[in-house]
């Protein structure tokens, strides 16, 4: 029944069932469910309502156009929280947007992992309950040479699990310089209070000698501990002591060495124009009873803690029941697993390995890109700035290499004008509300795109043709 021409005008707003009968409504509902479309409805009459008694004049308020609108509001509700996005931030290894992109073969692996019942805890040879590190921990093996690894969810995790089984109630021996501090103001002094170690701290901040970890040593030691220096470097008059040097003091007082290497490589990343790291191998050469490293960095797989060494060791931290707490499931299983084996044919593996692919991109295939790509963006920024190319240094990120780059290009856009703060903030704002939002970043009054993670060219062309952009002037 429609509303008298002269009742007031919140009540000439259309019923719920006569919106829900238009087609659009209809088509809704198949979609989201009867249900999800009625409450959203109501909920638009009731704004609509309010709006036009707050004397905001008196819209189009058909059933048609409501349910259009609702349409959208339900639309934009249904978008995963978690959405994909073009990391063109030149940070290859960002932590905010996921950290290293898993290859084909990780996700094959974890889709057949999800759809159907997996041997996770199960031995099929002798039809009994299993382990489940043990579907990685041959590999680990073979890759590191170590005795023996397990896995929990992150590295943060492996070090708290060490040091609460070989460390909890003693001291933990550790270089001042060496007391990191990751992202969120994740202390590793919090790490070992939680793990009911006492800090020992040795050395200055910039130097520390081997003498320091032997005056150190008493009656109550539980380990040394070797942390690498992921986020930051201490230059200049500087002294540390050698992996190699610090497990033979260990060794000679009958204490194992823990080498926390933090991101974790079993490559040689000079290969890829990189700075050579320690890899997991030179910390086990070097005397390590035990190794920490992440999954999720320079690896270029999922999120994961691998602890890796002495058997008796390794043992010891994959029994303690803090070890249920921080396993691994099985999509994580699956994906490491996958990563892992790529690992077996080095020739290859810049090819398959997307993090190690986007290292071994060489500036002058990445300006070739961009100059592919420099109409479609110069079309895309208002009239009146300056886009172009310029030469410029990637990132490694989270935390693995800090001081090094790789040399790069992006394209780049200038507002006019001396205050470009609002209109550089503006266009980088309408560019993460594209459909798939794009990530750049601001420096000295340019918006940079730096394309060395840039993987699907069409996907980027697509939207940038498509959209129009407003800034304030």
């Amino acid at each position: 029944m429609k509303p008298a021409p002269d009742a007031p005008p919140a009540l000439r707003l259309p019923s719920v069932d006569r919106v829900l009968q238009a087609p659009v409504a209809q088509a809704l509902a198949l979609r989201f469910g009867h249900r999800a479309v009625s409450d959203a409805v109501r909920h638009a009459l009731a704004r609509q309502r309010e709006a036009m008694l707050g004397g905001e004049g008196m819209p189009d308020a058909t059933p048609e156009s409501l349910a259009l609108s609702v349409g959208d509001w339900l639309e934009k509700r249904d978008q995963p929280s978690q959405r994909r996005v073009f990391n063109l931030t030149g940070t290859v290894l960002h932590t905010n947007l996921g950290r290293a992109i898993l290859p084909e073969a990780a996700i094959e692996a974890v889709v057949a992992a999800m759809r159907h019942p997996t041997t996770l805890e199960f031995s099929l040879e002798g039809g009994q309950r299993g382990e489940r590190d043990d579907h990685v921990r041959g590999l680990v093996r073979e890759l590191t040479g170590a005795e023996d690894a397990c896995l929990v969810n992150n590295n943060a995790a492996a070090v708290l699990l060490v040091l609460a089984t070989h460390a909890k109630g003693r001291e933990t021996i550790v270089s001042r310089g060496e007391l990191i501090e990751i992202g969120g103001s994740f202390r590793l002094p919090e790490i070992m209070r939680r793990a009911q170690t006492k800090l020992v701290e040795v050395g200055a901040t910039n130097r520390t000698h081997a003498a320091d970890f032997e005056q150190a040593i008493g009656p109550k030691t539980g380990l040394l501990l070797k942390a690498h220096t992921s986020n930051y470097s201490i230059q200049g008059f500087t002294a540390e002591v050698p992996a190699a040097t610090l497990a033979t003091i260990a060794h000679k007082h009958g204490l194992p060495l823990f080498d926390d290497l933090g991101s974790g490589t079993l490559v040689d990343l000079a290969q890829y124009g990189l700075k050579r790291e320690r890899t997991v191998q030179d910390a086990l050469r070097d005397g390590a009873d035990l190794v920490s490293f992440s999954g999720d960095k320079l690896l270029g797989g999922p999120q994961a803690g691998f602890i890796v060494g002495r058997k008796d060791l390794v043992r010891a931290c994959a029994k303690n029941h803090l070890k249920r707490t921080i396993r691994l499931d099985k999509l994580r299983l699956a994906a490491l697993e996958a990563t892992l084996k790529l690992y077996r044919d080095p020739d290859r593996l810049a090819e398959a390995l997307p993090t190690l692919r986007f290292f071994a991109r060489k500036r002058a295939e990445i300006q070739a890109q961009a100059g592919r790509l420099l109409a479609a963006w110069s079309a895309f920024v208002p009239s009146d700035w300056t886009a172009g190319i310029l030469d410029c240094a990637s990132q490694i990120g989270s935390g693995a290499l800090p001081l090094d780059t790789l040399p790069s290009a992006a394209l780049f856009a200038t507002p006019p004008g001396t205050r470009k703060g609002k209109a550089l903030d503006s266009l980088s704002l309408q560019l993460r509300r594209l459909p798939v939002p794009v990530i750049g970043r601001i420096h000295e009054d340019r918006l940079l795109l730096d394309l060395r993670c840039l993987d699907d060219e069409p996907m980027f062309l697509s939207q940038l043709a498509s959209q129009t952009v407003r800034v304030p002037s």
